[in-house]
């Protein structure tokens, strides 16, 4: 009886050791994430492990640890994040053609260090009482032009997403450009810069400023909100996507790696090929108002709304390579 017990408890301690999981350091914030990977886990009965920080953290934590990783996949909300883990040598090459075949042709890195989740796009809203949609600024280097002096509201420059859009403008039209474009939006500023995407959106809505910069699911969050303040909010503003004559508009990426050295590099896979299947890229532009990153994806009914776009993908492979000239420029020009 004590030596058949025995080899039970025995048994059950190598089940758990040998348990599949995959161990996640994640920058997302979104509740959406844990609704769908609890679903991975309920269909593959691997167990999903997450830790959660900013990018500068989860980086030095993985370069601290890298002869010995202790996560297998880096799940960033900024392409230049991504770019910036894979320079360092912490990522490894993702090796299926099945997973890159979905994907857009130019959207994934070169490398293939890592792979896109979903996609947001940064776009101009307007006040549709005060701003006729022909005089609204059609291009991010409108947002300069001193007709809209103090009537423009947009977050500090301290945000991943403004950082990156300078970063863009860099790698697109040259520095001298991006530093002209910093300092005439900071011109043109309604208000010291405070709050979160939707906040600019709100203060719009209050009459603090006529224009705004977002990123495009914030719209469908307030859209799709609990509070009728909100949702009031969103219907007062139209929504241009810049640039569509040029380069298109900027977007950014919600994108994994496979940390280097893992040793659950077939667990990762197999995450990656979840979140990228049609059923969950469909699920996230539900939860969240991303768009998916998949080829033939049917957009949300409110995203079809904001109409179709061209997305510049050119620059989002350049945003690491700019955005410490980003934050210079930005410094450089006052923009708080």
């Amino acid at each position: 009886m004590i030596l058949a017990r025995t080899t039970l408890i025995f048994s059950l301690l190598i089940s758990l050791l040998n348990a599949a999981e995959v161990r996640l350091y994640s920058e997302r914030h979104y509740t959406a994430d844990k609704t769908i990977l609890a679903e991975f886990t309920e269909k593959t009965g691997i167990e999903v492990k997450v830790v959660k920080a900013g990018a500068n953290e989860l980086l030095a934590r993985m370069k601290a640890e890298k002869d010995a990783p202790q996560a297998d996949l880096y799940l960033s909300v900024d392409a230049a994040s991504l770019e910036r883990a894979s320079i360092a040598g912490l990522l490894q090459k993702i090796e299926s053609p099945d997973l890159s075949s979905r994907l857009p042709k130019g959207f994934g890195p070169k490398d293939d260090a890592w792979l896109p989740i979903t996609m947001r796009a940064r776009v101009i809203v307007y006040a549709k009482d005060r701003v006729k949609p022909a005089d609204a600024p059609k291009t991010y280097a409108g947002l300069a032009n001193p007709q809209w002096r103090g009537r423009l509201l947009i977050r500090s420059s301290t945000s991943h997403y403004n950082q990156s859009l300078l970063a863009s403008i860099i790698a697109s039209e040259g520095k001298g450009k991006a530093l002209t474009w910093a300092q005439g939006v900071k011109n043109n500023l309604a208000r010291p810069p405070q709050g979160g995407d939707r906040d600019q959106v709100r203060a719009v809505a209050l009459g603090q400023g006529d224009l705004a910069v977002s990123n495009s699911y914030y719209l469908g969050i307030l859209e799709n909100s609990d509070d009728e303040k909100d949702r009031k909010a969103r219907e007062s503003v139209g929504v241009i996507f810049p640039n569509q004559d040029g380069r298109g508009t900027h977007v950014n990426i919600s994108g994994a790696g496979i940390i280097k050295g893992t040793k659950n590099k077939k667990e990762a896979l197999a995450l990656l090929d979840f979140l990228t299947s049609p059923k969950v890229q469909a699920k996230y532009q539900k939860l969240t108002s991303e768009f998916g990153v998949i080829k033939d994806l049917e957009r949300e009914p409110l995203q079809k709304a904001w109409g179709e776009f061209k997305p510049d993908y050119q620059s989002l492979h350049e945003l690491a390579d700019h955005q410490t000239e980003a934050v210079k420029l930005f410094d450089l020009v006052g923009w708080p």
